[in-house]
């Protein structure tokens, strides 16, 4: 495949590269930032904020012949109207191009476990008061995926903790309802993440919200 990946100098972003190559896909690296030179990579500058931006995310997905594009993009200080804004961009270009959108998200827009009516945003015992304005940001982004009209897009929520790590290739897959260990903790690296969505897009599931954690001993991993 041709996978395009928004926010590719990021920490998940550099990683769904990393993967996707390894793999033998072509990557069109977009960034602020040109990505490094790497066989199978063509990086591409692109500012997602900047005036034209629509245009120049619709032409760069367009002359590559994408056929999926991963967006993987993170402000800080949290950007909840640039985050919406990015994502309604990149939906409105794939669906004029009829591609496939992974949106690498958060895990606020998840269910709580123990407690489904209650999303992780809203709940202390994963997201303290200081961090709930990024928590809140990704659940307007599904919100903004749910509203648009292009039919094909998933949006991949990580565990409460994401972090550099070692890729082991393996991990839990879940739909709407944060993974935990029996500890309770909830986490996966950085890598099998990237894992995660390269399997995605090589074998799209059924749903739209999904969700991957660390295996446990006692559950199935991928």
């Amino acid at each position: 495949m041709t996978i395009a990946v928004l926010g590719a100098t990021g920490m998940v972003g550099g990683r769904v590269i990393t993967e996707a190559t390894a793999r033998g896909h072509r990557v069109l690296a977009l960034s602020r930032k040109p990505a490094a030179e790497h066989p199978g990579v063509t990086p591409v500058p692109l500012d997602a904020d900047a005036p034209g931006a629509p245009d120049a995310v619709y032409e760069a997905l367009a002359r590559s012949d994408a056929d999926a594009v991963v967006l993987a993009v993170r402000t800080y200080p949290v950007d909840a109207d640039f985050l919406t804004s990015v994502t309604g961009t990149v939906l409105d270009a794939a669906a004029r191009l009829g591609i496939r959108v992974l949106v690498v998200g958060g895990a606020g827009a998840l269910r709580s476990p123990g407690s489904p009516g209650l999303l992780v945003a809203d709940d202390p015992a994963f997201v303290p008061r200081e961090l709930r304005p990024v928590a809140a940001a990704g659940v307007a982004q599904l919100q903004v995926c749910r509203a648009h009209p292009h039919p094909d897009w998933v949006y991949l929520s990580p565990p409460a903790q994401l972090e550099p790590g070692t890729r082991t290739g393996r991990y839990r897959r879940g739909t709407d309802t944060l993974l935990t260990a029996p500890d309770g903790r909830s986490w996966i690296s950085a890598e099998d993440l990237a894992v995660a969505v390269l399997d995605e897009l090589e074998t799209p599931g059924p749903d739209r919200h999904i969700t991957v954690a660390r295996p446990t001993e006692d559950t199935p991993a991928r």
